[in-house]
């Protein structure tokens, strides 16, 4: 379980623990940043896995700056434990930033926090574990409306965004990611579309990606 507020983690442990099958035995680990979820990653990787992943969305990022999310980490768990089931807890709930996640991750489990209860925890880990995936009920609502593909931020763009929120130039994005100028300009273009910014200032864009969960 990866959470950056170890008392929501402790309250998702009781949850699990109170309500788990006789049969079942839970040995949870716990980190609270990116850099401790790498390093359980790689153990598990070495010397068995995990079965079921909890990633929050919102973490602080690792010291090297290569893992910035839980979407980063489940990412690499997908990589390194492929036979763990992937479970993103997040309190974004924008339909867009919904439709990142699952198109991104496609995880086993997608919890709104703010839908989630104790029970609705219990009942998802044990759909989870026989026939995922499990989505609370905002994620449903949304799926169950029209969804369109021009909402989605996909690696290079947050990439893009994550660069510019470090301060780094426009000019000097083409030193960190293997595209052209005018390719990583349009690509801005879009991002400004896609989050309304009439401005055009790339920190009115900053803004709103933090304001929707992407930095």
């Amino acid at each position: 379980m990866v959470d950056d507020h170890p008392m929501i983690i402790e309250g998702y442990q009781n949850t699990l623990l109170a309500t788990k099958k006789e049969f079942q035995h839970l040995n949870i680990d716990i980190a609270t940043n990116c850099d401790m979820a790498v390093e359980l990653i790689k153990k598990a990787f070495d010397s068995g896995s995990y079965d079921v992943c909890f990633f929050d969305i919102s973490l602080p990022p690792s010291k090297d700056g290569v893992y910035n999310s839980g979407e980063d980490l489940a990412k690499l768990a997908r990589q390194y434990l492929p036979d763990a089931k992937i479970v993103i807890l997040t309190m974004f709930n924008e339909s867009f930033r919904i439709l990142n996640i699952i198109k991104e991750i496609n995880p086993d489990g997608l919890l709104i926090k703010s839908d989630l209860t104790s029970s609705e925890l219990a009942e998802a880990f044990q759909h989870i574990l026989v026939s995922p995936p499990y989505y609370s009920s905002t994620v449903n609502n949304f799926l169950n409306t029209t969804i369109t593909s021009d909402i989605y931020v996909d690696e290079i763009n947050r990439k893009i965004l994550h660069l510019l929120s470090q301060g780094v130039k426009t000019k000097g994005l083409k030193n960190h990611i293997d595209l052209s100028m005018s390719a990583i300009e349009k690509r801005k273009k879009h991002l400004k579309l896609l989050f309304s910014i009439e401005d055009g200032k790339d920190e009115s864009l900053l803004n709103e990606a933090r304001k929707m969960g992407y930095l």
